[in-house]
């Protein structure tokens, strides 16, 4: 299958260890040596509209990626602590 790294961006990430989602990928680190992909990024959420800033981003490492579908993508790793407790809060 090929794929554009604009076709990533602003797919859904959730993580099959949990069912959490994790947010919608913003950027991808690509090693530039050897032309591959080594992770994506998830942007931090903002914090009251972005006057206080962000919470801390989201990299999830490539090998970490168990499948990318039309609309999501499927990680095996572990919810950042914060979307943890949300989880655990409401759900």
């Amino acid at each position: 299958m090929l794929c554009r790294i604009d076709d990533l961006r602003n797919k859904q990430v959730v993580c099959v260890k949990d069912g959490c989602v994790l947010g919608f990928i913003s950027d991808v680190e690509m090693d530039t040596e050897n032309g591959t992909l080594t992770s994506i990024i998830i942007f931090g959420r903002l914090r009251f509209f972005g006057l206080l800033g962000r919470e801390e981003d989201i990299v999830i490492p490539w090998d970490d990626i168990k499948v990318i579908g039309g609309e999501t993508v499927l990680v095996n790793t572990e919810a950042p602590l914060f979307l943890s407790e949300k989880a655990k809060k409401y759900g």
